[in-house]
């Protein structure tokens, strides 16, 4: 079997800054509403534990860095004591099976439903004033979500913002120091408190730079409409992003940052005239505060489901610019990751959807086992099993 894993490029072993992962495939970060209240819950112990792989690593779903920022009802949080108590155990039984785990940092922006708790009678912020289209069903055209419409940063503010995110990644790194003993069959998890191991937090943070969000919206010109020192030119627009990175990386240490883009992201609004320039001009500009990743989206992850064999070599240029690790995610399947591994156009191929229907997804690619159909009309649907933690795993006879 080892030598089976020898041949398969995705299940090579990577040295990623000082963690030493055992294969080439991470579980990307993926919004699912069931944190209710702002808070991890119990059955988040056992959706990431599922996923866990000695070695693996993984990038936990879109986290929230301040109380302001709760754009969207159920969304985690890391910015309080609370949060950090109630991200323990999901982090220890990430731990426990000898994964590596980051938290993914995120301010929504103007991509915000501000109608519920605190935030009522506040508008989103952003990089503008102008408000971000309505989220629409594409197959019945039936509007989902209203984002209200948003309130443009002042400087000072951002300079807030930008320490908010230096206080969620110290908050990150606290958030897993209790110990827990953990017992596991495919769908149940049992814990009881050990001696022995003190685990840490969070391995590190990815600060989330993409799909539209209060980052990218400072990142792309066809949303960011400022003329001040945040606005205007390439190297403005891309201030703000520099300045959370360095603060970040400041606080916790380079070795344990990572983030996430996507130039060619027409998410949320955010589109940009000159995608290939800035995604390129980002990587080498990341290399100056020396972090540990680079996580960027294929320009594909725009196309239809029915063109994903439709290939491109988008982010190769970034790839080649950028001194660390390079992680690329959008429409992979097992044959163009290990193909993209096996080229060097990615150090790391990031699974979503396909991870999320298949918690066994490297046994599956080992095996070149079939895989799941994930089941788009659970994603968000904030039941705390039902198209969450009841995804199958390979019967025995597969194994």
């Amino acid at each position: 079997m080892e030598g089976q894993r020898e041949q398969i490029p995705l299940l090579t072993p990577y040295k990623m800054g000082n963690f030493q992962l055992s294969h080439r495939i991470v579980l990307a970060p993926m919004t699912r509403f069931r944190s209710y209240n702002s808070f991890p819950q119990s059955h988040a112990i056992l959706y990431y534990s599922q996923r866990t792989t000695n070695g693996g690593f993984l990038i936990a779903e879109a986290t929230v860095i301040s109380r302001a920022a709760q754009g969207f009802k159920d969304t985690p949080g890391i910015w309080s004591k609370e949060h950090i108590d109630a991200w323990k155990p999901v982090v220890e039984a990430v731990h426990a099976k000898g994964g590596v785990f980051f938290c993914q940092l995120w301010h929504p922006g103007r991509a915000s439903v501000q109608s519920f708790e605190s935030n009522i009678g506040h508008p989103p912020v952003s990089s503008t004033d102008r408000p971000c289209s309505p989220f629409i069903d594409t197959d019945t055209g039936q509007v989902l979500l209203e984002y209200s419409p948003p309130r443009r940063l002042t400087p000072e503010e951002i300079i807030l913002i930008v320490n908010d995110f230096r206080v969620a990644a110290r908050n990150a790194m606290e958030a897993g120091k209790t110990q827990l003993e953990v017992t596991e069959n495919s769908h149940f998890l049992s814990f009881k408190i050990k001696s022995g191991k003190m685990y840490t937090g969070f391995d590190g943070v990815e600060i989330h730079g993409a799909n539209g969000y209060l980052i990218d919206q400072f990142l792309k010109d066809q949303v960011n409409d400022r003329s001040d020192e945040y606005g205007g030119s390439l190297e403005n627009r891309c201030k703000f992003a520099f300045k959370v990175v360095e603060i970040v990386a400041n606080e916790i240490g380079a070795d344990r940052v990572g983030i996430r883009l996507s130039p060619f992201s027409n998410h949320m609004d955010a589109g940009d005239s000159d995608p290939e320039a800035l995604g390129l001009y980002m990587a080498k500009s990341l290399n100056k505060y020396g972090i540990l990743y680079c996580h960027m989206i294929e320009s594909r992850a725009e196309a239809t489901e029915d063109e994903t064999d439709q290939w491109s070599d988008s982010l190769v240029p970034m790839k080649q610019a950028f001194n660390g690790t390079f992680i690329a995610a959008g429409g992979y399947v097992r044959e163009n990751g290990n193909d993209a591994i096996a080229q060097e156009r990615a150090d790391l191929i990031g699974y979503g959807r396909l991870f999320l229907a298949n918690p066994d997804l490297p046994k599956r690619f080992e095996l070149d086992a079939p895989v799941n159909k994930y089941r788009r009309d659970t994603f968000y649907i904030g039941d705390p099993v039902v198209g969450y933690t009841d995804y199958p795993f390979l019967n025995d006879d597969q194994r």
